[in-house]
């Protein structure tokens, strides 16, 4: 993690505890997680201690501790997404990422995980890929879904090795 970066990120929030949760956000933007290393740096520049940051860090979903795939998958397992199949969307994402929920895929394509609610039960079952929300998903639409970002993937690397 480059320093002078992160360092941009502190920049007049130094001795400001109530940044905090902006600060891991905009840490969280830049890198994808948030490092051991960015935590030390942000309690000290805060005055917090380490153990808070942690602390927020790990309660808050948006906040991830470990880096995480290119393509996140986020099932919804509330209620109303639950009694229409997202646990059949569960199986069929881990049947075809051969991951666990929580877990990040070996070449780092795809991080899949579930969360209690999305606040869009009407639309359920919904899964959110990065940033999309995709209402009504069938296991068929999921598989679909996976398929097309790992096409994209593999022409960007395709295109990337003819330059």
């Amino acid at each position: 993690m480059a320093m002078a970066t992160l360092d941009s990120v502190l920049e007049g929030r130094r001795s400001q505890p109530s940044q905090l949760v902006e600060v891991l956000q905009d840490i969280q933007d830049l890198y994808g997680y948030v490092s051991e290393e960015a935590m030390d740096k942000v309690a000290s520049s805060l005055g917090v201690p380490l153990m808070e940051v942690y602390r927020v860090a790990c309660f808050y979903k948006a906040f991830s501790l470990q880096p995480r795939g290119k393509n996140v998958i986020t099932i919804c397992t509330g209620t109303a997404c639950h009694v229409r199949g997202s646990d059949l969307l569960i199986d069929q994402a881990k049947g075809q990422l051969k991951i666990e929920p929580g877990e990040t895929t070996q070449d780092g394509l795809f991080t899949f995980e579930c969360v209690n609610c999305l606040g869009a039960c009407a639309l359920g079952p919904i899964v959110v890929h990065n940033t999309v929300y995709n209402p009504h998903v069938t296991p068929g639409k999921l598989r679909k879904m996976i398929h097309k970002a790992e096409e994209v993937e593999h022409k960007e690397a395709a295109h990337g090795e003819t330059k």
